[in-house]
This record gives structure tokens, sequence and C-alpha cells, in this order.
């Protein structure tokens, strides 16, 4: 979701932005959903614990919490592989698992995005992680099977009927398919597939709008800032998710506070937000119940984004 939207994935390893006709720079959707996907890893690792705590369920309630409340993004994305074995060898007993598939699907689309750079190894592990969300979607909601194919109409009617209890699928597969899309930015056909992820999106979000610390609000601010306004792009809708999801958060999410200043007060070039937001984020005690990994992160990230403001604007 990037490209011109694939120039963005640069952002990660902090250069500089330059401006380039439809494209603002290396950032935006791939940048956001590069780094907010670490909040995955936390989701899915914690996820994993869960299905081991069928068998050890005391070690797994600690390794869940101690995993949600580290400081040391260096030490999950160096436990991370182990998980991703694990889930291997239990997938080969429960295949039909949705829960399983769901949890596959978020650690290895949350590893790759978040930490492997060769293009290769990160398209395959998009490609493993899209196929798994879609598996377990399939599971809990059968017309998800055609969801690549349906006529937009027709998924628009289907998407429409969803309910609550169709979150968890729809959400896993909607942050699943955007992380494959981002991978493939150089791909007009994958790119093109943004039609079919955002309309899911939008409707886990009139769902329930603080599942996963108000994720769908973040993605959807991230769909509404990967462009700038001339050419389709709607930042005050998406300004509005970003704040929402800060919110919902109470403002102890520091990622949506990061994601407000990186696609929205970039795109805008409001240098006074964006550095308000990100003074916000380095200042605040990143312990938080459940976030403490993401908030470690999220500081991580606005001090690259301090550092090259003054390149930026």
């Amino acid at each position: 979701m990037s490209g011109s939207v694939h120039e963005r994935i640069a952002v990660v390893r902090g250069r500089p932005r330059p401006h380039s006709g439809l494209v603002r720079g290396p950032r935006t959707a791939t940048g956001s959903l590069r780094w907010g996907a670490v909040a995955l890893i936390c989701m899915a690792t914690a996820g994993c614990a869960n299905l081991v705590g069928q068998v050890t369920s005391g070690l797994a309630t600690d390794l869940s919490e101690a995993i949600l409340d580290s400081n040391d993004p260096a030490v999950v994305r160096d436990g991370a592989p182990a998980y991703l074995i694990m889930l291997d060898a239990l997938l080969r007993r429960g295949a039909d698992n949705a829960d399983l598939l769901r949890a596959a699907a978020s650690l290895n689309g949350a590893y790759s995005t978040a930490f492997v750079t060769d293009e290769t190894r990160r398209k395959a592990f998009a490609d493993k992680a899209f196929d798994l969300a879609l598996r377990a979607a399939c599971v809990d909601i059968a017309w998800m099977c055609q969801v690549r194919t349906l006529g937009f109409e027709d998924l628009e009617r289907r998407v429409a009927a969803m309910g609550a209890r169709d979150v968890p699928a729809a959400y896993s597969l909607a942050t699943a398919w955007a992380g494959w899309i981002e991978a493939r930015a150089d791909e007009f056909a994958a790119v093109a597939d943004l039609g079919r992820v955002r309309p899911i999106m939008a409707r886990v979000l009139e769902l329930n709008e603080t599942y996963d610390n108000g994720g769908p609000h973040l993605y959807m601010g991230v769909f509404e800032t990967v462009l700038p306004p001339s050419v389709g792009g709607r930042p005050e809708i998406g300004r509005g998710h970003f704040q929402r999801a800060i919110e919902i958060a109470g403002g102890k999410h520091l990622l949506a506070k990061v994601f407000y200043a990186d696609n929205y007060a970039r795109l805008v070039f409001d240098r006074e937000l964006h550095d308000r937001l990100l003074r916000e984020v380095l200042e605040t005690d990143i312990r938080a119940p459940g976030l403490t990994l993401m908030n470690a992160i999220a500081q991580e990230r606005a001090r690259e984004l301090v550092a090259s403001a003054d390149d930026y604007f």
C-alpha cells in the first residue's frame, strides 16, 4: 500500500522523504503499516501463548503478559522466529483451527513487515500470512472463500451483512491483506486490491471501533492519507480516525500519535502539529498494561521522525 507507493518502504530505515508527483515520499501507508504491524506481533504472540495455554495455562498467561509488557523490541524480534516454528508445528494438527490460523497469519505478517528487509523473503512471508488469514476467514465466514473474486457490488453487500461475531476473522484478513499489498506495492494488480480491503476494515470499524485498541481507526486513517487531496486522498477524514484511535486508548497507545504525525501532519505540512505529537510521545511513560512493547517501538519511530523533520519540512 505504498509505492511510487513502493518507495515509502524506505521510511522505516529513516531515509529522507523527497517529493515526487503523486507520492509524497517513501512513507505513508507502507511506513506506518511496517511499524504498526509490530502491534500485531504483540497480539499474535499473545494468541500463540493462549493456544499453548491449553496445555500449560499458567506459563502461557505469564508469557503473554511478559511479551506485551516488554520494553525491549529487540527481544521480541529475536524471539519471534521460535513462535513461527512452533506455529508451523501446531498447524500440522490444527489445519482447520481458525484461531490458530489467525495467530499464525498475524505473527508471520507482522514479523515480516517489522523486521525482514530482504524483498524476496518479505514477499514470501506476506504470501504465507495472507494465505493463512484467508483460510481462517473461510472457516468462520463461508463466503470469504471467494472474497478475491466476488464482484464489488456483491462484496459490499456481503460485507454489510457481517455481524459482531465476524470481527476477529474480518480484521485478521484485512490486516494480512494490507500487509500483502504493501509487500507487493510495485504490482498494480496488488495495489488495486485496496478496493476490497477498505470496505472490510470499514465494516469492522462500524461493528467494533475499539477492537485492538482502536486498530480499525488506525488502518482507516492510513487508508485515507495514502494520497494527497489532489489525487483522491481524504486527509481530514484520516485525521478524525487518528484522533479517535488516540481517544479510544486514552492516549496510552503511543503508536496512534506517531501515525497521526507521520501520515497526516507530514502530508499537510503541519510542522507544529507534527512536533507536538512527537514530543508527547517522547515525554510519555511507555509503561501501560498490554501496550508497553508497542509504546517502546513508538518512541523509536518518533525519534527517527524528529531527526528527519528539518529535511522534510
